[in-house]
């Protein structure tokens, strides 16, 4: 193919998922009149050991569909590296297991193993088989237990599974359990303390540093460094592009929520204010854009999850073929939706004093919430989406603080993750893109 002939009128956004690689084509992003041209699908290859077999793929089906797209640009994000794996150790069983949870809520992570106690060598031989990407250590109340905490610190430091440490316990015992891990040549990081006192639960550091790290990781799937030298620029977590877009979108139609079921995650992202008449009863601030990424619901990769809960041991395909492979589908991604929006929502709680009954505002404010959005395979390849998405909506007198009134929006070429990308250099081009994709004109 000659030099005439390569389409440098072409961005090609690669979007990388745990399941499928996707890659939509766009034209006219400097002018005036964007354009989606067409986009090909393929299975991702992590399996396989290299991505870039799956994304290959994707531009040969992208390449049937619209003609040659040699010479174009080409940008990336990546979700391949699924949720974040991590393993928890502690000291009291109902402690550990509350802040656990509690600190992976939103960060993208998946709990394979919490222990209570003194690990035992059953325990820590499941840690070298599971080999997490991140271990959190926490346990004791301030200025408390020591002796276990320590022990727990130097058989976790001989494990031959070089996982990154984060110790979130007694902070007294800081700068030894550092020292511990620091001469076994293993990377550690201190945080506050999640359970400093009695019915004290401090989370916030420690979800935040999952957060982090899940970011970091979830675009090291194998193959990836060939991906970055084809790309302009640097690969973009797939959540972080669809907040990117959301942020962008809420300027030109309003507050707004998208829900992204994918096949190891399920994602929320809000971009509101809240309601003003309960703004002056919040406990704690909030975020103008919130995203919570829960990486133990997902429809393919971690549909046994979603199994346990529906009391089945039957998951659907990655690309379900027929009625029943859809509609199991359906059911999955509605126990996803489900759940990632309970998490991701705030409440209202009643409280007491002499002086009589008091309300307060707890987490995210969904009151205001005009459009909630799906993206992702699931909600805008099932004929269910739309269906499953109108569920989220406040009923009256529930103490769930959910959309009151909001219309439903499919993103019906599923580019709203490629658009958060584009916004970097093409923004207006971008928005206009993905209004049309959602059907606003």
């Amino acid at each position: 193919m000659g030099i005439k002939e390569e389409r440098k009128d072409l961005v090609l956004v690669a979007e990388i998922g745990s399941t499928t690689t996707l890659v939509s084509a766009f034209a006219g992003l400097d002018g005036g009149s964007p354009s989606f041209v067409g986009q090909g699908q393929a299975l991702t290859t992590v399996a396989q050991g290299d991505v870039n077999i799956g994304l290959s793929e994707a531009r040969v089906s992208l390449d049937a569909r619209i003609g040659p797209t040699r010479g174009a640009e080409m940008l990336a994000t990546s979700s391949a590296a699924g949720g974040l794996v991590v393993t928890v150790h502690g000291l009291a069983y109902e402690m550990t297991v509350r802040a656990a949870r509690e600190a992976a809520l939103g960060a993208g992570a998946v709990i394979h193993l919490i222990t209570a106690g003194l690990l035992a060598e059953e325990s820590l031989a499941e840690v070298e088989a599971i080999c997490p990407r991140l271990i959190l250590l926490a346990g004791g109340i301030d200025y408390g237990e020591e002796r276990i905490i320590l022990e727990n610190a130097r058989r976790l430091s001989a494990l031959s599974c070089q996982a990154p440490v984060v110790y979130a316990g007694n902070v007294a015992l800081q700068k030894r359990v550092a020292e511990i891990f620091h001469q076994a040549g293993r990377e550690v990081h201190l945080l506050p303390n999640v359970y400093p006192g009695i019915d004290q639960l401090v989370v916030e550091p420690v979800r935040t540093t999952l957060h982090r790290v899940f970011e970091e990781q979830i675009t090291h799937a194998p193959g990836m460094d060939r991906v970055r030298a084809i790309i302009t620029g640097k690969i973009l977590p797939t959540p972080g592009a669809v907040m990117l877009a959301a942020m962008a979108l809420r300027e030109e139609i309003g507050d707004l929520m998208a829900v992204d079921v994918g096949g190891a995650t399920t994602d929320v992202h809000s971009v509101t204010e809240g309601s003003p008449s309960l703004r002056d009863r919040l406990q704690d601030p909030e975020p103008l854009g919130k995203r919570t990424v829960e990486g133990d619901l997902g429809v393919f990769r971690n549909a046994p999850r979603i199994a346990s809960m529906l009391g089945t041991d039957t998951t659907p395909p990655a690309l379900p073929a027929d009625d029943a492979e859809r509609e199991m589908a359906a059911t999955f991604t509605a126990v996803a939706v489900h759940e990632a929006v309970l998490r991701h929502v705030g409440r209202i709680k009643q409280g007491f004093t002499p002086s009589g009954r008091f309300e307060v505002v707890t987490g995210r404010d969904l009151t205001a919430v005009k459009w909630v959005i799906g993206t992702g395979g699931a909600l805008t390849r099932l004929a269910q989406g739309r269906d499953i998405l109108s569920g989220i909506r406040r009923k009256p007198g529930e103490p769930l603080l959910l959309p009151e009134q909001a219309t439903v929006l499919l993103d019906r070429g599923y580019i709203m993750s490629a658009c958060g990308v584009l916004m970097a250099k093409w923004p207006a081009a971008a928005v206009k893109l993905l209004k049309r994709s959602l059907g606003i004109t």
